[in-house]
């Protein structure tokens, strides 16, 4: 591999499928820096990163089960099918980062922001902590059921056919998104505000869902209208 592993900034580096974790199981003296590296299918579990600014890495197929990303700072680049299972992401930012596929199941993702981000067909369920966000994200195909997204302003999500089954999204503010094929089984949405959500064409079964959150005259036309109905003016 030819790469010193003890230094703290990295750029360039060759890091694909290295195991890293004996060597970065501790933190360095200060956070680790890692710029246009590439760590495809690297195995990162249980690794200290944390604080680390990772800019424009390819984190393709990497393990990152159990690692240490609280305050970490990942912008760009790609970690599609990446594995974040159990890691510490607390107050972590990931800004226009392609996240496809990757696995979050029993992450800590206390006050974490997702911004920009590719996210489709990503496993979110059995979330650990509170205060994570989500914005002018493409969650689509997104496995999120049970996610407590309760009180927060959902703006620019692309949910289209993602499983929120069961979710909290109690007095959630939707702002030009769109849930089109979504499945909201189960969901608490009392007080949600949905008038800036694009729902799509609902069936009466999938439109029982929504009881308790507020709709907007247009989206209640689509509703009446998918049942035959007619709304006058």
């Amino acid at each position: 591999m030819g790469v010193d592993l003890s230094q703290e900034r990295f750029e360039g580096a060759d890091l694909a499928g290295a195991d890293l974790r004996e060597a970065w199981a501790q933190g360095a003296d200060g956070p680790r820096v890692l710029v246009g590296c590439d760590l495809t299918e690297a195995d990162l579990r249980g690794v200290d990163l944390l604080d680390a600014v990772v800019e424009d890495c390819r984190l393709e197929g990497a393990r990152l089960e159990g690692a240490v990303l609280e305050g970490a700072k990942v912008t760009g680049g790609g970690a599609a099918g990446a594995v974040f299972g159990g890691a510490e992401c607390t107050e972590a930012r990931f800004e226009r980062v392609d996240l496809a596929n990757t696995r979050w199941q029993g992450s800590l993702l206390t006050d974490t922001v997702f911004s920009g981000c590719r996210m489709t067909g990503a496993g979110l369920t059995s979330l650990r902590g509170v205060g994570y966000s989500f914005s002018h994200c493409n969650l689509m195909l997104a496995r999120c059921k049970g996610i407590d997204l309760r009180g927060r302003v959902l703006e620019g999500l692309r949910l289209d056919e993602a499983d929120l089954a069961a979710a909290d999204l109690r007095e959630t503010v939707w702002v030009d998104a769109r849930l089109r094929g979504a499945s909201l089984t189960g969901a608490k949405l009392a007080g949600a505000d949905l008038r800036g959500a694009d729902l799509g064409e609902l069936t009466l079964a999938q439109a029982q869902n929504l009881r308790g959150a507020v709709i907007g005259p247009a989206q209640a036309r689509m509703l009446l209208g998918a049942l035959g109905i007619t709304l006058a003016e």
